[in-house]
């Protein structure tokens, strides 16, 4: 059972990673640093996109207007980070 949740927590960590890249490609895409014309960063942002949007689209939906600040990255990143927490210092030690 150990190695399932540790293989869980590396996940997670990862996710927070991928989520990290989308929020700085988000920002280098809309002050027009990167190009999504090309094919490389296009396919990235893409990838980046579909690998987040599904966790970040319920909870921009449920967040008021704040006029163009997106705060739901970091409303799923400390929420990650409280499951990974809870796992890493509840969970493992405790599993036999």
């Amino acid at each position: 059972m150990k190695p399932i949740i540790f293989i869980l927590i590396q996940v997670i960590n990862l996710y927070m990673y991928l989520l990290l890249a989308a929020v700085v490609f988000s920002w280098l895409v809309a002050f027009n640093v990167v190009n999504t014309r090309n094919q490389f960063v296009g396919a990235v942002v893409e990838f980046l996109y579909r690998i987040t949007e599904p966790v970040l689209g319920p909870i921009r939906r449920r967040l008021p207007n704040f006029g163009g600040l997106d705060i739901s990255p970091i409303i799923v990143f400390f929420l990650l980070w409280l499951i990974q927490i809870y796992l890493a210092e509840y969970i493992y030690p405790n599993v036999p």
